[in-house]
């Protein structure tokens, strides 16, 4: 009798302080102590961040100078900004695009207008997603599929691209906006963990000649191409 008051306060004890057992257990009345080990619950497992390869790039550069001006001077002729403008952007170490248009033409009857946007998309590891080269990737597909009726184009013809980045698509289409025809030439490549989307558009109006498919294309990856060795440029330590 004397033995069950100290023996119910030691099992409550040990109930109530769960995690204590695995440090220094609990002992019942003859003193012995019982040994208790963690339950897989309670095993410490890896954080699936811990062996995730960091992001291979940190930054984006500014992106309305992704191209220098010389190139500006080539695929937009007379731009309202040779500087060019930048869209507004939440997040711009993220996500970030750049705009330039311009008319040129001697006369009415040789008007050639011009657009070039670039868009930058920076991922970042996720431990739940993957790397930010996997996202990116995933994106890439995205993002060409979108293209493929950007503006409401019809027929568009995509094309793998080697050469530029890790990898590369190409959409080409033609659609019509305000009783004109434009042309579109859209390249979305992948360097590591960014993706950069150029798209550059060109119609003749007033009756103007529109511009060569096959031109506004070879332009667009040249502009691709520039994009993707200024993010590296921007990441050199």
């Amino acid at each position: 009798m004397h033995r069950t008051a100290p023996r119910l306060a030691r099992i409550l004890a040990c109930a109530a302080v769960p995690v204590m057992l695995v440090a220094t257990g609990c002992s019942d009345d003859s003193g012995s102590k019982k040994k208790t080990t963690a339950s897989p619950s309670q095993a410490a497992t890896p954080s699936p961040s811990a062996t995730m390869k960091a992001a291979t790039f940190g930054k984006l550069p500014e992106v309305c100078k992704t191209v220098d001006e010389k190139s500006v001077d080539k695929l937009v002729p007379s731009a309202k900004k040779k500087e060019g403008e930048a869209l507004p952007a939440t997040a711009p170490n993220d996500s970030a695009s750049c705009f330039w248009n311009g008319l040129n033409g001697e006369d009415a009857k040789d008007l050639q207008y011009r657009s070039l946007t670039i868009s930058l998309k920076r991922f970042s590891a996720d431990p739940t997603l993957g790397s930010g080269e996997k996202l990116a990737g995933t994106y890439v597909g995205q993002r060409t599929t979108k293209a493929t009726t950007e503006d409401g184009a019809k027929d568009a013809k995509t094309d793998k691209v080697s050469g530029i980045g890790d990898e590369a698509n190409s959409v080409a289409a033609d659609y019509r906006k305000d009783d004109d025809d434009y042309r579109n030439a859209i390249v979305v490549t992948r360097t590591a963990n960014v993706v950069i989307t150029v798209k550059y558009t060109g119609a003749g109006f007033q009756g103007a000649k529109n511009p060569d498919a096959g031109d506004l294309m070879k332009n667009a990856q040249d502009a691709a191409k520039e994009a993707v060795a200024s993010i590296a440029a921007a990441n050199k330590k």
